[in-house]
């Protein structure tokens, strides 16, 4: 329901120049203070009551207010009054974390204006430098923001100092502000009027909006957000969506405020939301082009690049009789989470499922956890990996996602593994620790950088199929939580890979199977092993658990079988009648172990991860 001033806004919404309105985003590193700094403006602009009120106010996932993350940009609509002046204020709130980068740079390509949040207490961090090159690269208006300033660890000249070094602002340009007091939050708000230039479009042209989000609703079907480049949209409208060809009515349109607040028209400028009716989760897709049916634009707008998938893991349902709910559940997620990419699969352990893309270890959780709560669905993931291309002796290319996917290496020349180009900030007393932890993966240092005197900026080439699973933990332990890690995609180099089988009775489970570096296998075949043999429960049978690399066996652990103690009965008398028993079982054992099956519990296909 619609607070009282939010309706009396919307009569006046439709009367606002275009000149009036301000399109910005919020971006910084992890733990700066976003969503609080987010939570201040909605508070002081009066978009909210002080009952609605809380911490994280935008983040409506329960999953982001456990973890204290944001894991989805938010878009809102406020209003805000200057010298008489009614001014428009859109703002996207973005997460913070190298995993949801997609969606930061989804947000920056709707906006005009970026506030950069920095911690007083912190200084720049990795993702604050990539996420702020990210704006710079759509020519945004930067506004630097000093947070956390209420807190006495805070070091304002120093950080202040590196604000003006990063991005050659003058001193007078950095606003100090505290998102938890609301210290400086007015003149944040002054400078956005100020700095943050008006949107650019022709309100005569033919309509032209961008998708930047889409949302299931399972009252109203599919919710898309939009950016109005040129023209406007009115209510009953026959609208297009470009690439897809397909043509829906405008049922509803409107503004995003803390609900949605519905509109008759949507003009130039402006960012809305449309509900057609849309069923089919296909057919809206982010990066799309809506325009009117009647009176279409001449060329789409420039959308975002298709994102790169950097981890691939499998996800099965744990009864094969579910996977078309699996496939209807991840249709409905991947509107919601652009950056997920699947395609069919199937496995000999496991049955049907998917061959899942993600963007790293973080966004995998987050899928699955997301799978579970909203959607009810018990998944099964597999051991991550990243996507290899292997040159055969005769033929194409190949790109493999899956280990099983390898040929046989007699028939290959060589395999290559994507590398990434990795840039770690820490103060200096850990740089010794980070580089032993960097060159263990098989890393090379490549630059270092002196930030300050106690600030140092690490950039590495490494291996990405090494910081797939633990690394970001170890660098976090190693340098006591004050490193900040980074990463983008750089090459593919040829590597000395090979294929690690897991089998568990002489049967390989294609699950668990690894593409490894051969330095690697033997230590990480004999780990394997040691973890399965605590996982699986003992049966009545033997269970042999072997690591090989082709036919070679590397490593073996054995889980003994639960015996019942059939001699108990007899009592003194020959040892013949014993060990007539003894025979007996140990027949019976053996026939048990060539019919019997081993159920392997989903802790194991995650165990890998957690090798220590």
């Amino acid at each position: 329901m619609l607070v009282a001033h939010q309706k009396d806004a919307l009569g006046r919404t439709l009367a606002m120049l275009m000149e009036n309105t301000r399109n910005f985003c919020i971006i910084a590193h992890i733990d700066h203070g976003k969503s609080t700094l987010a939570d201040r403006l909605l508070q002081i602009t009066g978009t909210i009551d002080e009952r609605q009120l809380q911490e994280q106010t935008l983040d409506d996932m329960d999953l982001e207010r456990e973890r204290g993350i944001t894991i989805k940009s938010h878009a809102i609509q406020m209003r805000y009054s200057q010298d008489g002046q009614d001014y428009l204020l859109n703002l996207i709130d973005t997460p913070g974390h190298v995993d949801f980068s997609y969606e930061v740079s989804r947000s920056i390509a709707a906006c005009e204006g970026a506030l950069l949040i920095v911690d007083a207490t912190q200084g720049i961090e990795a993702q604050t430098i990539s996420n702020l090159y990210l704006a710079i690269e759509h020519d945004l208006e930067i506004i630097p923001v000093l947070n956390k300033m209420d807190l006495p660890s805070a070091d304002p000249e120093e950080v202040m100092d590196q604000i003006i070094d990063l991005i050659g602002c003058e001193i007078e340009d950095i606003l100090p502000a505290s998102g938890k007091t609301g210290q400086g939050v007015e003149k944040i708000l002054e400078a956005i009027v100020a700095r943050v230039p008006a949107p650019k479009g022709l309100p005569s042209a033919p309509l032209q909006a961008m998708v930047f989000d889409s949302v299931f609703n399972s009252f109203r079907g599919i919710i898309a957000y939009y950016r109005v480049l040129n023209g406007e949209l009115k209510k009953g409208d026959r609208v297009r969506f470009f690439n897809t060809g397909k043509e829906y009515t405008a049922d509803e349109i409107g503004c995003l405020g803390m609900d949605l607040m519905p509109q008759q028209t949507v003009k130039t400028g402006n960012v809305g939301y449309i509900i057609s009716g849309i069923k089919n989760a296909k057919e809206v897709k982010v990066g799309d082009t809506l325009t009117l049916a009647a009176n279409p634009c001449l060329e789409a707008v420039k959308g975002f690049e298709d994102v790169k998938p950097m981890v691939f893991a499998g996800i099965y349902p744990v009864d094969t009789e579910d996977y078309e709910e699996l496939r209807y559940s991840m249709e409905k997620l991947q509107l919601n989470d652009a950056s997920l990419v699947f395609e069919p699969e199937s496995s000999a352990a496991l049955g049907f499922g998917f061959r899942c893309g993600f963007l790293g270890m973080l966004h995998m959780e987050i899928v699955q956890e997301r799978l579970e709560r909203e959607f009810n669905m018990t998944v099964i993931t597999t051991v991550p990996n990243v996507s290899y291309i292997c040159h055969p002796k005769k033929g194409d290319t190949i790109v493999i996602n899956n280990p099983s996917e390898l040929p046989d290496p007699s028939k290959l020349n060589h395999v290559e593994e994507p590398f990434i180009k990795a840039q770690v900030i820490t103060k200096s007393e850990y740089v010794g620790a980070i580089m032993n932890l960097c060159i263990d993966k098989r890393g090379v240092l490549q630059n270092q950088v002196y930030l300050t005197s106690d600030r140092v900026e690490l950039s590495f080439s490494m291996p990405l199929g090494e910081i797939v699973f633990d690394f970001y933990d170890k660098l976090k332990s190693v340098s006591r939580g004050y490193a900040s890690f980074d990463y983008f995609p750089d090459e593919y180099k040829p590597s000395e890979l090979v294929k690690l089988d897991i089998l568990i009775n002489g049967d390989q489970v294609d699950a668990l199977s690894a593409l490894v570096h051969r330095t690697n296998a033997f230590d990480l075949g004999k780990r394997i092993c040691a973890k399965l043999k605590e996982l699986i429960p003992r049966q009545q049978f033997m269970i042999a658990l072997q690591a090989a690399i082709g036919a070679k066996i590397i490593a073996r652990e054995t889980i003994k079988p639960v015996r019942k103690d059939v001699t108990a009965k007899c009592y003194g008398g020959d040892i013949t009648r014993k060990r007539k028993l003894l025979e007996k079982q140990k027949k019976g054992k053996k026939r048990m172990r060539q019919v019997g099956s081993v159920e392997v519990p989903q802790e194991a296909f995650l165990a890998v991860l957690k090798l220590d």
